[in-house]
């Protein structure tokens, strides 16, 4: 078990086994990995440096696609007039509950409350309402990277804080056609982010109306399945189609000469991410970093032994040297006060995708020992060509990782019409399960209220239900996969 210290919540020392106890060793990985801690303001998380360092990474990342599809960013106000944030009465039933007030300024009592942003949709909305005239206006395709907060009750870190980071685009269109095409790129663009970047296989479709957004048309969603079989809703894209438009009077004269409303859009993805890595790759010993988002991609560990210091230390600071200079994120560990083992045991720990040990036996024949942290396979590979070969490894580290994780979450996913069936899978070992399912609101709430399994999305590529409902018997619409989920 996780030995800690006297104070308040402890300082992990050592995980909990990840075959024990699943929820209890996720919390250990992310303190004891220092990628985040509990702050004294409950609810909120401070990310610490190493964690931030892999949001850094995720946002440099997906900042990349977001431009390179024709978007920009801008910032909109953290604090929401209430007027504003009751326009749009859907949206505001559905985030009641989690919104956060300030009614003090100073020591006045504020004429009108401000809410915290639960998120954008309304001070942009107003903002459009100013900014489109013409159809000439059109599209505006804005994203921004912001903090949010909603005040929840049952926090995890990374996972469901009061507090978060993430990105929100807001788009806003001519065509109602065209607003759908760019919910589904956002949406194709998620998915490519996360399984090229991330490792991690999702499955991108579109959500119960008992799921969706509150205020959209329609919400699309991509959905990861984690190491203990419980899905994460990773990313969703909202056709917002004229609910905002309307509510805010975002109008524009259209190439007919008529007035027309806008059609919406508005996507994210959270640091809700770095959680879903932590749970799809990590390992009895700690977290597994895919090389793309490590902070650290190469921890060098020299081999104290003898003058260690003027013959090792060299030759691995100039290997340090070479590595950064072909781009590879490396850090050389040269700390005397802990042995090798402590250091090989600390960064596994830590998720690093690749240790290169380099002694005086290295040296003598012109090599290094790399240790994949994925295998833990041990190559023993020459100086000259280093920094290519340990390149080749950590784009075949990336590639395992991803078919990894694509293995498990296919003998995870079961195909079934059985409702005892269906029963029996989620109260065992749970996963995704595709069922029929016949589309109705109240059996929805049936099905989870029965085995708190949900449903996830609609896949894209989905074939048309037929037979009877999993569930109640009637005529399915559709085939869905469900889950159990964070």
């Amino acid at each position: 078990m996780a030995k800690k210290d006297d104070s308040g919540e402890g300082f992990v020392t050592e995980i909990t086994p990840r075959s024990q106890d699943f929820s209890r060793w996720y919390t250990d990985v992310v303190r004891r990995a220092e990628l985040a801690d509990y702050s004294p303001v409950k609810g909120c998380m401070v990310i610490r440096p190493y964690g931030y360092a892999a949001w850094e990474l995720i946002q440099q990342g997906l900042d990349r696609r977001i431009k390179a599809t024709g978007h920009v960013n801008a910032y909109f106000p953290l604090l929401i007039p209430q007027s504003l944030l009751v326009k749009e009465a859907e949206h505001v039933e559905g985030f009641a509950p989690q919104v956060a007030w300030v009614t003090r300024g100073g020591t006045e009592e504020l004429e009108e409350p401000l809410a915290i942003r639960p998120t954008s949709e309304a001070i942009i909305g107003t903002m459009y309402a100013r900014w489109v005239q013409s159809w000439r206006d059109l599209p505006i395709l804005i994203n921004q990277w912001a903090n949010i907060v909603r005040w929840e009750k049952v926090t995890r870190l990374f996972l469901r804080t009061t507090e978060f980071l993430w990105q929100e685009g807001h788009t806003a269109h001519e065509t109602e056609e065209e607003a759908e095409r760019e919910t589904l790129t956002i949406l194709d663009l998620y998915k490519e982010f996360c399984e090229t970047e991330l490792a991690m296989p999702v499955v991108a479709g579109r959500k119960s109306d008992a799921e969706k957004f509150a205020g959209a048309a329609r919400t699309y969603s991509i959905e990861a399945l984690m190491g203990d079989g419980r899905a994460l809703q990773a990313g969703t894209s909202h056709n917002l189609g004229q609910n905002f438009a309307k509510a805010f009077n975002i109008q524009f004269q259209a190439r007919d000469k008529t007035l027309q409303y806008i059609w919406g859009t508005s996507w994210g993805i959270t640091t809700r991410l770095i959680g879903g890595v932590i749970m799809t790759h990590g390992d009895e010993s700690g977290l597994i970093f895919p090389p793309r988002i490590a902070p650290y991609q190469v921890v060098i560990v020299p081999i104290p032994r003898g003058n260690w210091q003027e013959t090792v230390l060299p030759r691995a600071q100039a290997i340090k040297t070479d590595l950064a200079a072909h781009g590879i994120r490396v850090m050389l560990d040269d700390r005397d006060v802990y042995s090798p083992g402590w250091k090989f045991s600390e960064w596994e720990l830590r998720g690093v995708p690749l240790r290169l040990e380099i002694g005086p036996k290295d040296i003598e024949k012109a090599q290094v020992m790399l240790v994949r942290r994925d295998t833990r396979e041990k190559l023993a590979t020459p100086l000259e060509g280093l920094a290519a070969r340990v390149a080749q490894v950590l784009t075949e580290i990336q590639q395992t990782l991803f078919d990894r994780a694509l293995k498990f979450r296919d003998e995870h996913t079961t195909r079934t019409d059985s409702w005892d069936e269906f029963k029996a899978i989620m109260e065992g070992r749970p996963g995704f399960v595709i069922a029929p399912w016949c589309g109705t609101s109240a059996c929805e709430a049936e099905i989870k209220a029965e085995t708190q399994a949900t449903t996830r999305n609609v896949p894209l590529d989905s074939p048309q239900a037929t037979g009877s409902c999993v569930k109640c018997g009637k005529p399915a619409t559709t085939l869905v996969y469900f889950a159990k989920a964070y």
